[in-house]
């Protein structure tokens, strides 16, 4: 016996996708050991994609150290391309169940057959927990001095975003760990600059995961703390070393970017 998994990234945000009719008792072992990247398959994450006989869609998300995630942006949209190549469409419109709740999908082809562009209807940003701010630099320490302001967002899973004047300068193995640890539950942390009209510069510690190449979900809250703060506008890039999204917070609150499908792999059943 074996199972069958599709592998795809947003971003350089990369996800192994399994549709199957139910969960996996091990599914968090599965996880952390096929995400390892250096005696699995390697990913930030392991989707368990399952699908009802009326059409219903429901996803289980985990990181690759095998814990639960709530919502990803850029595992939505790869998870969304792995449905569309199973149904052979190149175009789709999903509604799919998270632990976040339900978020609207739509794919559509490019001249890439690899590659498709998706927007993901992302919900609402809501207010994150909110830490004693010198508690939290007592326990941080020197890697968030250059934290110029921070503010925390919910959008179905947790965000801090910091402004830096570089987030290059940002030793990310460090702070990040820091500030993950120092919220019950961990929370994922960015550090972001205003690089451009309506354009932000943004570097990625996701909880679970670690330094990751972009996370659609912190895209989504920078882009709502920062045009909160009157910085950039209704609709705004966010530029990350993996590539570029689009957030549109003028209606309801849409990340649009491209997933790529890299492999489909079939593994051997322990």
């Amino acid at each position: 016996m074996s199972a069958r998994y599709s592998k795809h990234h947003g971003l350089g945000n990369d996800f192994l996708i399994a549709l199957t009719d139910s969960l996996p008792l091990d599914a968090a072992e599965r996880a952390a050991a096929l995400c390892d990247r250096h005696t699995g398959i390697g990913a930030d994450g392991l989707i368990f994609g399952i699908e009802k006989f009326d059409g219903s869609v429901t996803i289980h998300l985990l990181n690759s150290d095998g814990s639960p995630a709530e919502l990803s942006g850029n595992g939505l949209r790869c998870f969304a391309q792995a449905v569309a190549r199973a149904r052979r469409k190149p175009h789709l419109e999903l509604d799919v169940s998270t632990p976040a709740g339900v978020r609207h999908c739509s794919v559509h082809a490019t001249d890439d057959p690899s590659t498709v562009i998706a927007t993901v209807d992302m919900g609402v940003v809501c207010p994150g927990p909110d830490p004693d701010v010198d508690d939290l630099m007592a326990a941080v320490g020197a890697p968030v001095r250059m934290v110029k302001r921070w503010e925390s967002g919910d959008i179905g899973n947790p965000h801090v975003v910091c402004e830096v004047d570089d987030p290059d300068e940002v030793d990310l193995a460090v702070a990040g760990p820091a500030i993950e640890r120092h919220f019950e539950g961990g929370i994922n942390a960015h550090f972001v600059r205003v690089s451009g009209l309506n354009e932000l510069t943004a570097r990625v510690w996701e909880r679970g995961a670690g330094i990751t190449n972009a996370c659609g979900t912190g895209a989504t809250v920078a882009a709502e703390v920062f045009h909160q703060w009157g910085l950039v506008g209704p609709k705004v890039v966010v530029r990350m070393p993996g590539g570029d999204a689009l957030v549109d917070l003028s209606g309801p609150v849409t990340l649009t970017g491209p997933a790529t499908h890299i492999a489909d792999i079939e593994v051997p059943d322990a």
